[in-house]
Protein backbone atom coordinates (compact mmCIF):
# COMPACT_ATOMS: atom_id res chain seq x y z
CA UNK A 1 0.00 0.00 0.00
CA UNK A 2 1.60 3.61 -1.05
CA UNK A 3 -0.24 6.02 1.31
CA UNK A 4 0.23 9.78 -0.12
CA UNK A 5 -0.14 12.25 2.92
CA UNK A 6 -0.42 15.83 3.04
CA UNK A 7 2.97 16.73 3.25
CA UNK A 8 3.16 15.23 0.07
CA UNK A 9 0.83 17.73 -1.98
CA UNK A 10 3.10 20.53 -1.78
CA UNK A 11 3.69 19.90 -5.20
CA UNK A 12 0.48 19.32 -7.05
CA UNK A 13 0.08 20.27 -10.79
CA UNK A 14 -2.98 22.73 -9.63
CA UNK A 15 -5.61 23.61 -12.43
CA UNK A 16 -8.28 26.39 -11.48
CA UNK A 17 -7.72 25.98 -7.39
CA UNK A 18 -5.87 27.43 -4.91
CA UNK A 19 -5.05 24.92 -1.38
CA UNK A 20 -4.09 25.54 2.07
CA UNK A 21 -3.27 23.22 4.61
CA UNK A 22 -5.43 23.23 7.99
CA UNK A 23 -7.03 21.37 10.77
CA UNK A 24 -10.83 20.51 9.83
CA UNK A 25 -13.05 18.33 12.36
CA UNK A 26 -9.79 16.60 13.80
CA UNK A 27 -8.04 16.31 10.68
CA UNK A 28 -5.20 17.50 9.53
CA UNK A 29 -6.69 18.62 5.57
CA UNK A 30 -5.69 20.05 2.41
CA UNK A 31 -8.90 22.48 1.30
CA UNK A 32 -9.35 23.14 -1.87
CA UNK A 33 -11.31 26.22 -3.40
CA UNK A 34 -11.91 27.12 -7.16
CA UNK A 35 -9.03 30.17 -8.18
CA UNK A 36 -11.53 31.51 -10.62
CA UNK A 37 -15.48 30.90 -9.93
CA UNK A 38 -16.47 32.06 -13.62
CA UNK A 39 -14.35 29.84 -15.70
CA UNK A 40 -15.96 26.02 -17.28
CA UNK A 41 -13.00 24.84 -16.88
CA UNK A 42 -12.90 21.71 -14.30
CA UNK A 43 -10.96 22.49 -11.02
CA UNK A 44 -8.33 19.48 -9.97
CA UNK A 45 -5.80 19.33 -8.01
CA UNK A 46 -3.29 16.00 -9.47
CA UNK A 47 -1.13 14.41 -7.69
CA UNK A 48 2.62 13.86 -9.17
CA UNK A 49 3.85 10.82 -9.58
CA UNK A 50 0.63 8.89 -8.59
CA UNK A 51 0.67 6.26 -11.97
CA UNK A 52 -2.48 3.99 -11.09
CA UNK A 53 -4.14 2.11 -13.41
CA UNK A 54 -5.55 -0.62 -11.23
CA UNK A 55 -6.17 -1.05 -7.84
CA UNK A 56 -7.98 0.62 -4.84
CA UNK A 57 -8.51 4.38 -3.94
CA UNK A 58 -8.98 5.31 -0.08
CA UNK A 59 -9.40 8.14 1.90
CA UNK A 60 -11.73 11.11 3.71
CA UNK A 61 -13.40 13.94 2.08
CA UNK A 62 -15.83 17.07 2.71
CA UNK A 63 -17.74 19.22 0.77
CA UNK A 64 -20.15 21.66 1.42
CA UNK A 65 -21.28 24.91 -0.82
CA UNK A 66 -19.49 28.16 -0.19
CA UNK A 67 -21.41 30.56 1.54
CA UNK A 68 -21.13 32.87 -1.43
CA UNK A 69 -22.05 30.04 -4.02
CA UNK A 70 -24.86 30.35 -5.98
CA UNK A 71 -28.31 28.71 -5.00
CA UNK A 72 -28.56 24.89 -5.87
CA UNK A 73 -24.68 24.06 -5.57
CA UNK A 74 -24.58 21.02 -4.10
CA UNK A 75 -21.12 20.91 -2.43
CA UNK A 76 -19.25 18.63 -5.18
CA UNK A 77 -16.48 16.44 -3.93
CA UNK A 78 -14.43 13.69 -5.12
CA UNK A 79 -11.61 11.64 -6.35
CA UNK A 80 -10.58 11.70 -10.28
CA UNK A 81 -8.55 8.77 -11.69
CA UNK A 82 -6.38 7.87 -14.49
CA UNK A 83 -6.22 11.37 -14.98
CA UNK A 84 -4.02 12.02 -18.56
CA UNK A 85 -1.36 15.22 -18.49
CA UNK A 86 -2.92 18.59 -17.56
CA UNK A 87 -6.13 16.86 -16.99
CA UNK A 88 -6.92 16.47 -20.57
CA UNK A 89 -9.00 13.60 -19.72
CA UNK A 90 -10.09 12.03 -16.61
CA UNK A 91 -12.44 9.17 -14.79
CA UNK A 92 -14.10 10.81 -11.49
CA UNK A 93 -16.68 9.96 -8.99
CA UNK A 94 -17.83 12.24 -6.57
CA UNK A 95 -20.61 13.61 -4.42
CA UNK A 96 -23.15 15.75 -3.92
CA UNK A 97 -23.58 15.92 0.08
CA UNK A 98 -26.40 18.57 0.09
CA UNK A 99 -28.27 15.62 -1.85
CA UNK A 100 -27.96 12.58 0.67
CA UNK A 101 -30.57 13.62 3.24
CA UNK A 102 -33.18 15.91 0.63
CA UNK A 103 -36.79 15.65 1.20
CA UNK A 104 -37.11 15.38 -2.28
CA UNK A 105 -36.02 11.62 -3.57
CA UNK A 106 -35.21 12.18 -6.81
CA UNK A 107 -32.64 15.00 -5.71
CA UNK A 108 -31.54 11.98 -3.12
CA UNK A 109 -30.80 9.60 -6.30
CA UNK A 110 -28.46 12.36 -7.31
CA UNK A 111 -26.07 12.00 -4.30
CA UNK A 112 -23.33 9.93 -6.49
CA UNK A 113 -22.35 10.37 -9.67
CA UNK A 114 -19.44 9.25 -12.42
CA UNK A 115 -18.34 11.40 -15.39
CA UNK A 116 -15.43 10.80 -17.46
CA UNK A 117 -13.91 14.44 -19.01
CA UNK A 118 -14.45 15.86 -21.51
CA UNK A 119 -16.66 13.66 -23.31
CA UNK A 120 -19.51 12.40 -20.48
CA UNK A 121 -20.33 15.34 -18.56
CA UNK A 122 -23.01 14.38 -16.02
CA UNK A 123 -25.72 15.99 -17.82
CA UNK A 124 -24.73 13.97 -20.77
CA UNK A 125 -25.07 10.62 -19.16
CA UNK A 126 -28.45 11.82 -16.96
CA UNK A 127 -29.90 12.15 -20.78
CA UNK A 128 -28.93 9.32 -22.45
CA UNK A 129 -28.54 6.90 -19.35
CA UNK A 130 -30.98 8.10 -16.91
CA UNK A 131 -30.11 6.70 -13.44
CA UNK A 132 -27.25 4.55 -14.53
CA UNK A 133 -24.22 6.95 -13.37
CA UNK A 134 -25.51 8.25 -10.22
CA UNK A 135 -27.42 6.63 -7.15
CA UNK A 136 -28.46 7.45 -3.26
CA UNK A 137 -26.02 7.27 -0.67
CA UNK A 138 -26.42 8.33 2.68
CA UNK A 139 -24.26 11.88 2.99
CA UNK A 140 -23.95 14.62 5.32
CA UNK A 141 -22.50 18.30 3.66
CA UNK A 142 -19.42 19.54 6.17
CA UNK A 143 -18.93 16.28 7.46
CA UNK A 144 -15.70 13.78 6.83
CA UNK A 145 -16.94 10.92 4.39
CA UNK A 146 -14.98 8.08 3.58
CA UNK A 147 -14.64 6.86 0.08
CA UNK A 148 -13.27 3.95 -1.31
CA UNK A 149 -12.89 3.59 -5.58
CA UNK A 150 -11.90 0.03 -6.36
CA UNK A 151 -10.90 -0.32 -10.32
CA UNK A 152 -9.70 -2.85 -12.26
CA UNK A 153 -10.00 -2.36 -16.02
CA UNK A 154 -13.06 -0.62 -17.54
CA UNK A 155 -14.80 -1.23 -14.30
CA UNK A 156 -14.84 1.04 -10.96
CA UNK A 157 -17.06 0.60 -7.90
CA UNK A 158 -17.96 3.51 -5.36
CA UNK A 159 -18.04 2.59 -1.69
CA UNK A 160 -18.71 5.26 0.89
CA UNK A 161 -18.42 4.99 4.97
CA UNK A 162 -17.46 1.54 5.21
CA UNK A 163 -20.17 -0.17 3.59
CA UNK A 164 -19.86 -3.25 2.63
CA UNK A 165 -21.33 -3.49 -1.18
CA UNK A 166 -20.89 -0.09 -3.74
CA UNK A 167 -23.36 2.45 -3.91
CA UNK A 168 -22.22 3.20 -7.87
CA UNK A 169 -21.14 0.20 -10.16
CA UNK A 170 -19.43 1.45 -13.69
CA UNK A 171 -19.05 -1.09 -16.14
CA UNK A 172 -17.87 0.83 -19.15
CA UNK A 173 -15.29 3.20 -17.64
CA UNK A 174 -15.35 5.82 -21.04
CA UNK A 175 -11.64 6.14 -21.26
CA UNK A 176 -10.67 2.38 -21.18
CA UNK A 177 -7.96 0.42 -19.59
CA UNK A 178 -5.76 3.99 -19.34
CA UNK A 179 -3.16 4.52 -16.88
CA UNK A 180 -2.77 8.19 -15.55
CA UNK A 181 -2.46 9.92 -12.40
CA UNK A 182 -4.75 10.80 -9.51
CA UNK A 183 -6.56 13.74 -8.70
CA UNK A 184 -8.55 16.09 -6.27
CA UNK A 185 -11.48 17.54 -7.93
CA UNK A 186 -14.34 19.90 -7.11
CA UNK A 187 -17.38 21.46 -8.70
CA UNK A 188 -18.40 24.81 -9.12
CA UNK A 189 -19.57 26.37 -5.60
CA UNK A 190 -17.44 24.38 -3.69
CA UNK A 191 -15.60 24.01 -0.22
CA UNK A 192 -13.66 20.65 -0.04
CA UNK A 193 -11.66 19.21 1.99
CA UNK A 194 -8.94 15.98 1.46
CA UNK A 195 -6.85 13.67 3.71
CA UNK A 196 -4.03 11.12 3.37
CA UNK A 197 -4.67 9.45 0.31
CA UNK A 198 -4.18 5.07 0.16
CA UNK A 199 -2.98 3.54 -2.63
CA UNK A 200 -3.30 -0.47 -3.20
CA UNK A 201 -3.41 -3.37 -5.93
CA UNK A 202 -6.11 -5.45 -6.33
CA UNK A 203 -6.41 -8.62 -3.94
Amino acid sequence: MNTLNLDSFSNLELINVSTKLVKYGGHSALKLLESDVTTDEHSIAILPNSDFEDGVIETEIVGSPRVDAPEGMRGFVGIAFRVQPHASQFECFYLRPTNGRADDQLRRNHATQYISHPDFPWYKLREENPGVYESYTDLLPGEWTRIKIVVTGVRAQLYVNGAGQPCLIVNDLKLGKAKGQIGLWIGAGTEAYFSEISVAPLT
